[in-house]
């Protein structure tokens, strides 16, 4: 279930970020399936899961460790287990450099957290 979410535009870059309630590992891909064909023209879908003994991170194709683990470690910080953190981007024709991503994929995280109803 969504709780969270937030958007960033960075030089025409369009970063959503989505905090979801989950229960099980399955439930979390089945997310990622759905905002994978959701956002079908997205660049990049980065995410991070945790579910007590099990987490998984995902960079999808940005440089390593500028989106995954900094969503994977908003996740620990906030005590947030069955928990997924995604952020969605669309890629606006501007690189930004791997410190700009990393902040704004952090930022996108930050506020969907901000913003989630519980």
């Amino acid at each position: 279930m969504l709780i969270g979410s937030s958007e960033l535009i960075i030089k025409k870059s369009k970063f959503i970020g989505l905090l979801y309630e989950i229960e099980t590992e399955e439930k979390a891909k089945l997310i990622l399936d759905n905002l994978k064909k959701e956002h079908i023209k997205a660049r990049h879908i980065p995410y991070a899961y945790v579910l007590e003994n099990t987490a998984r991170k995902s960079d999808d194709k940005e440089p390593h460790n500028t989106a995954g683990i900094q969503l994977f470690n908003l996740l620990n910080i906030n005590n947030l287990n069955h928990h997924l953190l995604v952020v969605v981007r669309y890629y606006g024709g501007t690189k930004l450099g791997a410190s700009n991503l990393l902040r704004a994929y952090l930022n996108a995280g930050k506020l969907a957290i901000e913003n989630r109803q519980n």
